[in-house]
């Protein structure tokens, strides 16, 4: 899971980034707004890469899903692209639990058999 979550979380610091980019134009927003929240919304997403497996990490994901829905009320392609990446947010936590889950009974028939895999060197 881990894997798939972390991909999804990396495009989406550089979306963010490039919709804080396009925000600037807004006459209406301070350089110093947008980057602000561009900035935390970009930490936040590579900091959930390596706390995804941990207890919280996929609810703060969908919550990162949510802001980056509702920043396209300042820049209206997010409303899209914020749907986009909430669905492969979905399909990353689910379909990477179904892999961690065959995985773990891949490593459990491995050691019920008495056989385990050889070390990749």
């Amino acid at each position: 899971m881990r894997t798939l979550c972390a991909s999804t979380l990396i495009g989406e610091f550089f979306v963010i980034g490039f919709a804080g980019l396009v925000a600037m134009k807004d006459p209406d927003l301070s350089a110093a707004t947008v980057w602000t929240v561009s900035g935390v919304a970009m930490l936040l997403s590579l900091a959930l890469c390596g706390m995804v497996t941990r207890p919280g990490g996929v609810p703060l994901g969908w919550a990162l899903q949510i802001g980056l829905i509702a920043s396209g009320f300042v820049v209206p392609t997010m409303f899209a692209l914020g749907a986009v990446f909430a669905g492969l947010w979905w399909a990353s936590v689910h379909y990477g639990r179904k892999v961690d889950e065959a995985k773990a009974r891949w490593a459990e028939q491995q050691s019920a058999a008495g056989t385990a895999e050889p070390d990749a060197a």
